[in-house]
């Protein structure tokens, strides 16, 4: 309850009256008023003597609409009430006949204020769990990472670093991030660092003005700007050219960007989420990554595990993919028998939840109508694929290092920055062994 005091009339009430009703008060003298907060819940002009001062009040202020405006006097007359209210009081109280009506105004004006800031605090409550309702998973691991992530939520300039094995879900946990957050209803642009050639890198992300390179015929916003108000995600920034990471941490830092082949800098308003299956600290040491923004960008670091350190989780995953890609075909969904939640569950799924999704659709599509055939679930040739595609031995050192490379790149899908993490090496040597065993095919 704030309490404007015109006049010192009736000044013993609002204590006892604030006390009796359990709220708490603020008085305050009518030129220390700027503007009305919003946690305040009623307002009481306490105008006994000073009803004219009231009126003049109530022209020169708005307060917010939710909050009632109680003009309290000493003036039991018609028109002074018509006035007041006519000015945008929500009521008028001649006391001391009326005390007991204000009392009771303004408890349930305190009482509509409460249930306003419950329904406030359930919505976002309901928020924060639906932003994250496309992760499936009840395991400790997973529940770990959504936790950090939902800090992450209401802080709309938060940039936060997403570590995850290639098919772990990265995207996924940033959309869900943006989904949740105070930008949802800005765009979130997600683009590929590894998939963007090396020449239109900048031009992508920063765009570039007419006639900036040969064939460059009109101006271009780059995605920095078609986010504006936004979240931009970088997936794979461990791919991004060192000569841009610069160009980045400035981003990230000033708020401006500048296009390529311009002179103006634009100012721009996005929430940056980075990913990376890469280990960026080994590359910071390598010098492959900036150690400045490597450090900016992991402020807020959240490490998604991989499918087969979260439990049963891949037996639920698989159980919701069903059921969505069986309506996505016009089939009816199988359950998982017990056979097929033994196959997941033994199975190694180096590809973790993008491989999952996989096997399922192929599974439903290649087996009879309602049913699940286990053999097309899983790979044939035992629980761990890893340990397939035996290495030549006895044979050179450098032959089984270089088969080793090759069998490690086609099991992560021709992923060279995930198969280089798996080997613990760079992406530098892992190409310098593809060379060799290229060469020794040859």
């Amino acid at each position: 309850m704030l309490v404007i005091q015109l006049s010192d009339s009736f000044a013993e009430l609002w204590d006892h009256l604030a006390e009796d009703l359990g709220v708490p008060v603020r008085r305050v003298q009518v030129g220390d008023v700027t503007a009305v907060a919003p946690e305040v819940a009623v307002v009481v002009l306490a105008a006994g003597g000073a009803e004219r001062e009231a009126l003049e009040w109530l022209e020169g202020h708005e307060p917010p609409a939710a909050v009632p405006v109680l003009a309290v006097g000493a003036d039991p007359g018609r028109r002074v009430a018509a006035l007041l209210v006519g000015r945008g009081a929500s009521d008028y109280f001649a006391l001391p006949e009326d005390v007991e009506i204000l009392r009771n105004a303004v408890a349930s004006a305190a009482q509509r204020h409460q249930d306003a800031l419950r329904r406030a605090a359930t919505g976002v409550e309901d928020l924060r769990a639906g932003a994250f309702s496309d992760v499936v998973g009840e395991s400790p691991a997973i529940k770990t990472v959504l936790a950090r992530a939902a800090r992450v939520l209401p802080h709309a300039e938060a940039t936060a670093l997403i570590v995850g094995e290639t098919g772990t879900g990265k995207e996924v946990l940033a959309r869900g991030i943006h989904k949740g957050g105070p930008r949802r209803g800005a765009p979130f642009v997600a683009v590929n660092c590894s998939a963007l050639p090396k020449h239109l890198v900048e031009s992508e992300l920063f765009g570039h003005e007419r006639g900036a390179f040969t064939d460059a015929h009109a101006a271009k916003p780059g995605l920095f700007e078609v986010a504006e108000g936004g979240t931009l995600f970088l997936d794979e920034i461990g791919a991004l050219p060192v000569d841009l990471q610069a160009k980045l941490l400035r981003v990230l830092e000033d708020r401006h960007v500048r296009r390529v082949g311009g002179t103006k800098w634009r100012p721009v308003d996005v929430r940056i989420i980075a990913a990376t299956n890469e280990d960026l600290d080994r590359a910071v040491k390598g010098g492959m990554f900036r150690r400045d923004l490597y450090f900016r960008l992991s402020v807020i670091t959240l490490l998604l595990p991989p499918l087969r350190k979260r439990g049963d989780d891949a037996q639920l995953i698989a159980q919701e993919l069903l059921q969505r890609m069986a309506r996505q075909h016009g089939l009816p969904a199988p359950t998982l028998t017990a056979e097929c939640r033994k196959a997941i569950g033994s199975h190694h799924w180096p590809g973790n939840v993008r491989e999952l999704k996989n096997a399922v659709e192929r599974a439903l599509l290649l087996s009879p109508p309602g049913e699940l055939d286990v053999a097309e679930l899983v790979p044939r040739g035992g629980a761990d694929p890893e340990s397939d595609g035996p290495l030549p031995f006895p044979a050179p050192l450098d032959d089984i290092t270089a088969a080793a490379a090759r069998a490690t790149l086609d099991l992560c899908g021709g992923n060279r920055s995930e198969a280089a993490r798996r080997l613990g090496i760079s992406r530098r040597r892992l190409r310098r062994l593809l060379d060799l065993n290229h060469d020794d095919e040859a």
